[in-house]
């Protein structure tokens, strides 16, 4: 939403209007920009938005100055949901998890999660403070997530947010090859969409793609 203002609000708006209401961002995705954009699309919807933000770093000092930074862009009171983007290898999971258990006492965070977080992490950061969801990305062609996280999600009671459930693109099957992919398109420098890897992730896609015509989907 960044590149246009308008409509990236617009599309906020519209989402609200089709019943989705968990409306995602982070304070890196723009610089704050796109959390202005949330804020606006939302402000006068609040009761129908779960807004969730994320912060870049996770040491205390760090996620004590980006919770208000994040709240200022935002222009909300509180932030429903809000992430550790990553892990952050300088600081210990209890540390971030200490900090941000904090804001959840001030109000300034209804529930906290975890972006890309290993079995072990989750569960020492859980140790610390109820962990409300975790962020990894997860889709038909993506499934590590089924060995190693959903069982300690489940049983921990944690809810699992897939992103990128389209694999970045590929399962909508509008991108056979390199060519498809605009020369300023940010997939072009990621490996499955290079070479050999895309040749191999497109052939994937022929059984999927079986089902979906059967389906008229």
């Amino acid at each position: 939403t960044v590149g246009n203002d308008e409509g990236g609000v617009r599309a906020i708006q519209r989402a609200l209007d089709a019943g989705i209401n968990l409306i995602d961002t982070a304070e890196v995705y723009g610089n704050g920009k796109s959390e202005s954009l949330v804020g606006r699309a939302v402000r006068d919807r609040r009761d129908q938005a779960v807004v969730a933000t994320k912060s870049s770093k996770g040491s205390p000092a760090y996620l004590r100055e980006a919770v208000d930074r994040s709240l200022k862009n935002l222009a909300l009171n509180h932030i429903d949901l809000y992430y550790l983007h990553r892990v952050d290898a300088d600081v210990p999971i209890e540390e971030s998890v200490g900090a941000m258990a904090e804001m959840v006492k001030a109000g300034k965070v209804r529930a906290i999660g975890l972006s890309e977080a290993g079995p072990d992490t989750i569960r020492r950061a859980h140790a610390v403070h109820p962990i409300a969801a975790l962020q990894t990305e997860y889709s038909l062609l993506q499934r590590d997530p089924e060995r190693d996280l959903f069982p300690v999600t489940r049983a921990l009671g944690i809810t699992f947010v897939a992103y990128s459930p389209l694999h970045r693109g590929l399962l909508t099957g509008s991108i056979r090859s390199a060519a498809d992919l605009a020369a300023n398109d940010w997939r072009a420098q990621v490996p499955r969409f290079q070479g050999a890897n895309l040749a191999a992730n497109v052939a994937r896609l022929g059984a999927l793609e079986a089902i979906a015509k059967k389906k008229g989907a």
